[in-house]
């Protein structure tokens, strides 16, 4: 990094983001304080699931340690659904579930786990299963005599429909089944809908469907696929959207879906730093063991869980470097230096030329008076902001620091 564009940085981060009062989803349910944890089946399985894999994924999900990192929710996604009955109840896949979703929610609450189902407001599915369009309030009633606590409802075949009516009669009939169920509106960003979501569910996609790569745009057919960095990109100018109970999501995690260990670190960092939604996407069953502990890392979803819900800004791009930085709550910040190259990067950070500024909350970090203490929430090395950062970062590479202080001297 370059220390006299580093000299130049003086940091106004806004908290919390938009004034939307006290919004829908806190005065309905009180859910998502923080961005929400789990598991879904889409990224690896697609339309091959059924009940075993669901109860094998809560099974892993308990086992492999990750419910007491935090992760709760286990989400079956497209092409659980069967027929519609003779009253137009929607009904599971019978081959694939043959025990009924309210037996597979009682496994998963078993687990001390919650289970979340999927639906679109279209007709039919992205997988042409039936959709919830002319069935919002039955089908709310529906998962809600099922036990279902999470619900994902997605953006295909719906041609001359508006997204914000159509969110908000399935948030309605949400709230009419009389069961808490968190609200993941799946719109791909297309309408915009940080500005009017906040009031319809607890978290709203930002962006098209993620793909397992750093750094790419994927088009097969209609659809577009984008790495990590790509949807990166476009959450600037959204972080005065998104707080407790209303969040920006940048689509399921990919980590253990192909990458590689410094993609996978800095792919949980991102979403971490920027408050969004973890849920991850791979098989559980299966996992590597430093698959299981980049995912289960505790101080990295820490940062995630922070309860003042604040967005990471960027605050500095040199070339293939940039320097983000999330306010925490008692006054701590983390920062991440991510290296979006292919190259290996040099960073020379002088604390004493850089002023972190919290404007909303009135307080500031301000190192050529203040010596605060940092971790490195990966590698767990520490030291303090009395000495130059010095550091390499690999290609496609975070380091991620937690700022406490003030130390002592």
């Amino acid at each position: 990094m370059n220390t006299k564009r580093t000299a130049q940085l003086v940091l106004g981060v806004l908290l919390g983001a938009a004034a939307y009062g006290t919004c829908w989803a806190q005065k309905a349910e009180g859910l998502a304080s923080t961005p929400q944890m789990g598991w879904n089946s889409w990224n690896k399985f697609a339309c091959e699931i059924d009940e075993r894999l669901i109860r094998e994924t809560a099974d892993a999900m308990v086992k492999q340690g990750l419910k007491d990192a935090g992760f709760q929710y286990v989400n079956i996604d497209d092409c659980w659904q069967g027929q519609r009955d003779a009253d137009g109840n929607i009904q599971p896949d019978p081959k694939r579930f043959p025990s009924g979703m309210k037996a597979l929610a009682d496994y998963v609450h078993g687990k001390g786990l919650k289970l979340g189902i999927y639906s679109d407001a279209g007709a039919t599915t992205c997988g042409g299963r039936p959709g919830s369009r002319g069935h919002e309030y039955q089908d709310a009633r529906t998962y809600a005599s099922w036990d279902i606590d999470y619900v994902k409802y997605d953006w295909c075949n719906t041609p001359s429909m508006n997204a914000e009516a159509a969110y908000t009669t399935m948030r309605d009939a949400i709230a009419k089944a009389g069961r808490p169920m968190l609200f993941s509106l799946c719109e791909w960003g297309m309408s915009k809908p940080w500005e009017w979501a906040g009031q319809v569910g607890h978290s709203w996609r930002t962006t098209p469907d993620i793909y397992n790569c750093f750094d790419c745009e994927f088009s097969p057919g209609l659809s577009t696929g984008l790495g990590v960095l790509r949807i990166l990109d476009k959450q600037a100018g959204l972080r005065k959207f998104a707080g407790p109970g209303h969040w920006n999501d940048m689509d399921m995690l990919e980590v253990g879906n192909g990458m590689s260990e410094d993609e996978d670190r800095a792919h949980l960092s991102i979403w971490a730093m920027m408050a969004s939604p973890l849920i991850l996407g791979n098989d559980l069953r299966s996992m590597s063991e430093s698959t299981r502990r980049i995912l289960t890392n505790r101080g990295v979803i820490a940062v995630n869980q922070d309860k003042l819900g604040v967005q990471a800004l960027r605050v500095l791009a040199d070339g293939p470097l940039e320097v983000y930085a999330k306010p925490l709550d008692g006054g701590q910040w983390a920062l991440m230096f991510l290296n979006r190259s292919n190259q290996p990067a040099d960073v020379h950070h002088d604390w004493k030329k850089q002023v972190l500024i919290d404007d909303l909350n009135n307080r500031s970090a301000d190192f050529k008076q203040t010596v605060y203490r940092w971790s490195d929430l990966w590698s767990k090395k520490t030291g303090d902001t009395s000495a130059k950062l010095e550091a390499r970062l690999a290609p496609h590479s975070v380091l991620m620091l937690l700022l406490t202080g003030p130390a002592k001297p």
